[in-house]
């Protein structure tokens, strides 16, 4: 398959109506959906951002995210480990940027990971790893999102192969998720994940490079004109394509 040719920032690629700046890669935790989000990052040489919205998002605020940590008991501790978990990327070291802190209310912190997003996507040729990117960049024809999952199986297999311990795994595979969830539904009123905000939803037991070719040919068919970016639902997923089964 031939992809693209970057080229003074645009995507000499067809006449589409729609020329896609910015990819969201959503995604199960431990299903690999921040190193896919990578990979497409570095084939399209395209910005990445994961753990740099994290600390960005720190140094906007003024915070220090290990002392909030350190001063749970003295906040708001289910708010903070939501937080916590929303901002967590595909990376697991704690966040230093300021010797300062900013306590905000829940309301600010949203604004400013929409803020941040939004502002990713306005400098575009851009890959975003999670942090509600495809809610907040819901109205732009100059985006394409995709949904990332797999099974408690595929997913434990993931982990234990980055070294981590089954208690630990299973641990995280157990809390990540419920508190990402958590989190919208408490600060944007809004389900996750919304099947509805998603081009794709892919199941990364296929591998790796099969989800990036299909996220790149998807990417393809759009920038040629050959798919409707108004509506992501007017997709149709391959033969033999399922949906995940999405917790509540």
């Amino acid at each position: 398959m031939q992809y693209y040719l970057i080229e003074s920032g645009n995507l000499r690629r067809g006449e589409g109506r729609h020329m896609i700046r910015v990819l969201s890669i959503e995604r199960e935790f431990g299903s690999g959906g921040g190193g896919i989000a990578q990979a497409l990052a570095d084939r399209l040489g395209w910005a990445f951002w994961d753990h740099g919205i994290t600390c960005e998002i720190a140094r906007r605020l003024k915070c220090d995210i290990a002392a909030v940590e350190k001063r749970e008991e003295r906040l708001d501790p289910t708010f903070y480990r939501l937080v916590k978990a929303f901002m967590r990327g595909t990376y697991e070291g704690s966040i230093e940027t300021s010797t300062g802190m900013e306590l905000l209310d829940a309301e600010h912190l949203a604004r400013q990971f929409e803020k941040l997003v939004n502002d990713i996507a306005q400098k575009g040729n851009a890959v975003i790893v999670g942090r509600g990117a495809a809610y907040f960049l819901r109205e732009r024809t100059d985006g394409m999102h995709t949904f990332v999952y797999a099974s408690h199986t595929e997913k434990l297999r993931r982990l234990l192969a980055q070294g981590r311990s089954r208690p630990e795994a299973e641990g995280l595979l157990e809390t990540v998720d419920r508190e990402r969830a958590a989190f919208v539904k408490k600060y944007y009123g809004k389900d996750w994940p919304d099947r509805n905000l998603y081009h794709l939803l892919i199941n990364s037991k296929i591998g790796d490079e099969a989800v990036i070719s299909m996220i790149l040919h998807e990417m393809e068919l759009i920038n040629q004109g050959g798919g409707s970016n108004d509506d992501p639902n007017l997709t149709t997923p391959p033969d033999g394509f399922t949906l995940p089964e999405l917790r509540a």
